[in-house]
């Protein structure tokens, strides 16, 4: 009896799917003919809904459609956000997260990650108008006010970077561009595409960089936790993108030029 049981649940496991299903999400994507691709679309350059067109235009946005004409299938996108995107990762609700995933220790534990097609460290962004503040240097200064938004790799980097200027934590991103443009603050830390959209966007804002790059993240195309063949796939599709120049053309056409990585 024991080893009858022992043979049924040995049987079990042995049945249980394995968690590399690439080649039948390949199969699958092909007879759907469709991808489902998860984006944010509030990401500026990288996957934006233009609000007086209603398109969506980025270079993630332009690689996703790359990516649907390198494995022959359309590509259907799913509105998503980085609060979501465990949990997309995990439900079924995409194939491939492409908005800019910063590739972080905490996200590995649900997502794998390709090779980085970009790298960012951290923009400041301040008013024109103030004088006092026009460049980097200007910004760890006894008086300053630096607003991070919280839970953000920004926080912990600035707690530590910051020597005169006070840090301010506040909860959301909108929150940051309010209480530097109401005069609360005289900066806050975003990553270059976010501090693009601010100098191209607004009226006020001024993008401002160090001298050398701080706390340099890479930025990846994610993928279902497990599925190694799939994760093969898209690795080879990234460096066929970057070989072939389609990557650098993407990131010219959206001002992401200085954050491509190599």
């Amino acid at each position: 009896m024991f080893k009858f049981l022992s043979a049924l649940i040995i049987g079990a496991f042995v049945c249980l799917p394995s968690p590399s299903h690439a080649k039948d999400r390949l199969k699958d994507l092909k007879a759907l003919d469709e991808m489902k691709v998860c984006i944010w679309p509030d990401y500026f350059a990288i996957s934006y809904r233009n609000p007086r067109t209603g398109k969506l235009e980025g270079i993630d946005i332009d690689m996703a459609y790359e990516l649907a004409k390198y494995l022959e299938v359309e590509v259907e996108f799913v509105d998503s956000s980085f609060a979501e995107l465990k949990d997309n990762m995990q439900n079924g609700r995409c194939d491939i997260a492409m908005h800019g995933v910063g590739v972080r220790e905490d996200r590995k534990a649900y997502m794998d990650f390709a090779e980085p097609h970009l790298v960012s460290g951290i923009y400041a962004v301040g008013m024109k108008r103030n004088e006092a503040i026009q460049k980097w240097s200007d910004i760890d200064q006894p008086g300053n006010v630096v607003v991070v938004q919280k839970g953000t790799y920004m926080e912990p980097v600035m707690r530590e970077y910051l020597k005169h200027a006070e840090l301010s934590v506040v909860e959301s991103f909108k929150a940051r561009e309010q209480e530097v443009e109401s005069g609360r603050a005289d900066v806050f830390m975003t990553d270059y595409p976010y501090g693009k959209r601010m100098a191209s966007l607004t009226t006020w804002a001024h993008l401002m960089e160090p001298d050398e790059v701080l706390a340099p993240t890479p930025y990846a195309f994610a993928v279902p936790k497990g599925d190694k063949e799939w994760l093969a796939i898209i690795n080879k599709f990234v460096r066929y993108v970057k070989e072939s120049g389609r990557l650098a053309a993407a990131a010219e056409r959206h001002g992401l030029t200085p954050i491509v990585a190599k």
